[in-house]
């Protein structure tokens, strides 16, 4: 017979699940399905191709919601059963699998909950991350590369596509900067936790003597703004040069100009781009980072203007060290605005960020929460 407290998990989880079903308003959902596949279905509907992937994305945008809600309600649906298994037949052997589950549920409605809180009005973008070193040469760039390959590898996990926009190797190991689209549903929702400098203390493999170094590496998060974004961006406000792309990328590098950097002089915002064979579609990229940048600046500004109206201390400034990963002389890494650490290093540097993701979303969650309250 299944315990009270069992018992009393069941119905609890039944009762948020419920609740979920509520605020998602699921049947106004599949409506919405159910009017873009119409659309799609539409002989034209190609004829305005940047129209219709964005019809696609948002059609993938709620399909994706409504399926997670109804695998969730279907793997307590199961649990349900077994729970009636145990109380009518006395099979006592499924008490332990029905534990697990409700567990494993609890969890994953967690982690769903807190997908729906990123409502932001460009959390569901793609995101522009750039990584560049601090001072140190050759160990903070080598830092660079690792932090490259972490943030790869949890893109990679979570079905996101990646593409390198702009790469400078360094110049024995490691990167002097590199720039990255990550593209797929909130990933700048996410991403954007990672912003601030990130801090590296081991024993350094560059050095013969063995002793222990200190690095730090900048992390830059913005969304990829779409066209239409309200950013006026004058013409004769650009510098625009072109080079030969120095990064991996076959035969066609270092034998075009194909690379652009394009300079806009009133802020003195620089991108660049070197991922396409085409100066054309590198320019188009360009630009692409440029809005994104210059989105970016007046959002920074606007909240520094209403921070000094409110008479506020920013909780985050601007470049601050938010996250210490120490390999020696013990194993730690620790997010410094949220207190989140773990002792598995080798876990995080293979991409399991998501711990720390989901405790800075709701550091600010319930941030936003206390500064909404009446003094």
């Amino acid at each position: 017979m299944l315990e009270p407290e069992v018992k009393h998990d069941l119905r609890e989880t039944a009762k948020r699940l419920s609740e979920l079903r509520g605020s998602l308003d699921l049947d106004h959902k599949l409506e919405a399905i159910g009017d873009f596949e119409e659309k799609m279905a539409a002989p034209d509907f190609w004829d305005d191709n940047e129209k219709a992937q964005k019809t696609i994305g948002e059609l993938n945008a709620i399909k994706s919601v409504v399926e997670e809600f109804q695998k969730m309600s279907g793997e307590y649906e199961d649990l349900e059963v077994m729970a009636q298994l145990v109380d009518e037949e006395a099979d006592d052997s499924l008490i332990g699998e029905i534990t697990t589950g409700i567990a494993a549920l609890v969890k994953k409605l967690e982690g769903f909950e807190l997908g729906l809180l990123l409502s932001q009005p460009y959390d569901r973008l793609n995101a522009i991350l750039e990584l560049h070193p601090g001072a140190g040469g050759t160990e903070s760039q080598d830092w660079a590369e690792m932090l490259l390959r972490m943030y790869r590898r949890w893109a990679e996990k979570r079905g996101y596509i990646v593409e390198v926009l702009d790469y400078l190797p360094g110049d024995e190991a490691g990167v002097k900067s590199v720039t990255l689209l990550i593209k797929g549903f909130n990933a700048y929702g996410y991403l954007k936790a990672e912003k601030g400098v990130h801090r590296l203390v081991r024993i350094s493999p560059f050095d013969a003597s063995g002793r222990r170094h200190t690095s730090f590496v900048s992390c830059d998060v913005m969304p990829e703004i779409e066209d239409d974004t309200e950013v006026e961006i004058r013409t004769e406000d650009l510098k625009i040069d072109t080079y030969r792309a120095t990064g991996a990328g076959g035969q066609h590098i270092n034998t075009t100009d194909s690379a652009v950097r394009i300079t806009h002089i009133p802020s003195g915002v620089v991108v660049s781009c070197q991922q396409e064979r085409s100066q054309i579609k590198n320019r188009e990229k360009a630009m692409k980072m440029l809005r994104s940048r210059l989105y970016e600046k007046k959002i920074e500004e606007q909240e520094k203007h209403l921070a000094e109206i409110r008479g506020e201390q920013s909780v985050i400034a601007w470049g601050s060290q938010i996250r210490s990963y120490v390999f020696h002389p013990y194993s730690m890494i620790k997010d410094h605005r949220t207190s989140e650490e773990t002792g598995n290093v080798g876990a995080v540097m293979d991409g399991d960020l998501d711990p720390f993701i989901d405790a800075y979303l709701r550091f600010q969650i319930n941030l936003n929460k206390d500064a909404d309250r009446p003094s």
